[in-house]
Parts: structure tokens; C-alpha cells; sequence
């Protein structure tokens, strides 16, 4: 942790120029995690070389070129690899939020956070109103 938080400090001005400041910091921290398992020749908590790991990556492939009116498809083929994984298991593949947290390792309640965001991501990607603006419509 200690390399992570140095070489995020060390970049700090950066990324604070950067759109998504989150997303790259967590970037950050799985490369940093990814290396340390490589070293000690142990797999992720999160396996993604299985079967379901394997559908993943094929469907993310297909959907960046699957015909959507409104680009759904490309929109989801390029979430950050949680969401568009809590995404393509709850709603393309129909598995329960309880299968998906199993998966990969995390708690429901994250498994519903990272669904919420992905929606939220996908939302403002297709020009889609968000709740707010509907609730403030109500509203007036």
C-alpha cells in the first residue's frame, strides 16, 4: 500500500487534471496489486479465467459491434471491468446480485453499488435523464 500512496502522491497533480480521478487511482492500485500476486505466483481473489471470465471477455467484444439504436451495447463494452462485469452478469447473463457477489468475491451491497454507478455511467453516456432532473420535472 505503501508503493500505491507513494506513486499517487507523485502523480497527484495529474490526475487531478484528469476526468476521472477515481477510476485512474483505483487503476493505480490493481496494477500495483496485480504485479505483487505475479511475483508471488498467486491468482486474484476476483478469477476471471474461468468459463465466466471467458463468456465476459468474448461478450465484451461482441458488444462493442452489436446494433443498438441508442449504443447501448458499445456503452456497456466500454464501462471500467467492475461495472461492466456487474452489468453483463445481473442483466445480459441474468445471474442474482447474491451469484454475481459470490463471483467475485465481494459483498452484495457492492455488487448493487457498482450496478448503481454502471447505470449511472451509462446513463450520462447515452444523454439519458438522471433522477434528479426526472424528480425535479415531477416536481413543476
Amino acid at each position: 500500500m505503501h508503493e500505491v500512496f507513494l506513486e499517487i502522491l507523485t502523480s497527484w497533480e495529474g490526475l487531478l487534471q484528469e476526468d476521472e480521478l477515481e477510476r485512474r487511482t483505483l487503476a493505480v492500485l490493481h496494477r500495483h496489486v496485480a504485479r505483487r500476486l505475479a511475483r508471488e505466483g498467486r491468482d486474484p481473489a476476483y478469477v476471471i479465467n474461468g468459463p465466466i471470465g471467458q463468456n465476459l471477455r468474448a461478450l465484451r467484444g461482441e458488444l462493442e459491434f452489436a446494433p443498438s439504436q441508442i449504443g447501448l451495447y458499445e456503452a456497456i463494452s466500454e464501462l471500467p471491468v467492475r461495472q461492466y462485469t456487474v452489468i453483463v452478469m445481473r442483466f445480459l447473463m441474468g445471474y442474482s446480485t447474491k451469484q454475481v457477489a459470490r463471483y467475485m468475491h465481494i459483498d452484495e451491497r457492492t455488487v448493487n453499488h457498482h450496478c448503481r454507478r454502471a447505470k449511472e455511467r451509462l446513463g450520462r453516456k447515452l444523454g439519458l435523464p438522471t433522477r434528479a432532473a426526472a424528480r425535479q420535472k415531477e416536481g413543476q
